[in-house]
């Protein structure tokens, strides 16, 4: 077990039940109606859930002060802008980009039924959470789903440049299994996501190296120094390249934000963020007999499985596999909350005149 684990082991639990509720009574009280605060709340738990703990209840108190501030919008307009058979573009109006991609999800599976892929954009959204949220909607369908998005802090510069001009822009994908869980690619196009970098920093814990460099090109390790240096892309220039183009099909495709335009909301919680998305249901059914293909990609999973494994290695994973037993494990037990995550949500409960978490 990782010191990581074993710090989280050790933590009090709560129940998934009792975390959406208290993060649905805290979007009420910023000002979200009823339904769109809890089903806001459910995406949220769902994330913490599967381990992203980076991106579930974490981001509540910020989520809280963008709608205070007036750059999310709490009753929003949420729309279709232009589509064709194939396509929509989403206009989110400010709306929490839970809700935004929800929406997209959903109008790219129903094409996706109709003719076999669905492509949604969306501009005008915020932070979504975790990218697996949504392609894990489309496997549960018996569509495959692929996921990417401009993040919303640019702490990456162009290979070779010096000025941050990109974000972690992940990209996302879920095929599904028949007997296996679903296969579930999410990562983002640097090393780390930014929201690791925080919650390192808010459990005082320090970075390994290789997730960030200062201004001379030295290891940085200090998450709270995080705004003195630069995130470092997967793979050098390849990332970087990764990370371009998905900036120019979800952000500038879409008429969002990208390169400079991009608003780092944990720095600006009164500006609007026109963060883009975008959201690809490719319907397994128009391509292959369901069944079949889904019985393959079990074989898939089992072939990768019996590879021997180097020296030191336990196992080899697919991606998504630690993610589900995560999930399985938190939905039996509850997910773990540090001391310093308990006191930020108390303050915030207070703040709003709310029930604190139990």
């Amino acid at each position: 077990m990782t010191e990581t684990a074993n710090t989280a082991a050790s933590q009090p639990r709560v129940e998934i039940a009792t975390l959406i509720e208290f993060i649905a009574r805290a979007l009420e009280a910023a000002g979200i109606p009823p339904g769109d605060a809890r089903r806001v709340a459910a995406l949220m738990a769902e994330a913490d859930a599967r381990g992203g703990d980076a991106h579930g209840v974490f981001r509540l108190a910020q989520y809280v002060k963008q709608i205070q501030s007036g750059a999310v919008n709490p009753r929003p307009n949420i729309r279709i802008v232009g589509q064709k058979a194939g396509t929509a573009l989403v206009d989110g109006d400010n709306a929490l980009g839970h809700l935004v991609m929800k929406r997209a999800t959903e109008l790219a599976m129903e094409k996706a039924r109709q003719g076999g892929v669905g492509w949604v954009g969306t501009r005008r959204s915020n932070h979504a959470g975790p990218a697996q949220l949504y392609t894990r909607m489309a496997a549960a369908q018996n569509m495959i789903g692929i996921y990417f998005c401009v993040g919303n802090a640019n702490l990456l510069p162009p290979w070779g440049g010096t000025e941050a001009l990109l974000s972690t822009n992940p990209i996302a994908i879920a095929v599904p299994a028949s007997r296996h869980p679903v296969i579930s690619l999410d990562m983002a196009t640097t090393n780390t996501a930014f929201g690791k970098i925080r919650l390192k920093a808010q459990r005082n814990e320090p970075m390994p190296e290789g997730w960030m460099i200062d201004k001379e090109g030295k290891p940085l390790t200090d998450p709270k120094r995080a705004s003195e240096g630069f995130l470092l892309p997967i793979g050098g220039a390849k990332g970087y390249g990764l990370a371009l183009m998905i900036g120019l099909l979800a952000g500038t495709l879409n008429g969002a934000a990208f390169g400079r335009d991009v608003v780092d909301y944990t720095v600006d919680s009164k500006t609007p963020s026109n963060a883009g998305q975008s959201i690809l249901a490719v319907d397994i059914a128009a391509f292959a007999d369901v069944k079949t293909f889904k019985e393959q990609v079990d074989e898939v999973w089992e072939v990768m499985k019996s590879s021997p494994t180097l020296p030191g290695v336990d196992e080899v994973r697919l991606p998504g596999e630690h993610s589900e037993q995560i999930y399985r494990e938190r939905m039996a037990h509850g997910v773990p909350l540090s001391d310093g995550q308990r006191k930020v949500l108390d303050e915030l409960a207070d703040r709003l005149g709310i029930l604190p978490l139990q």
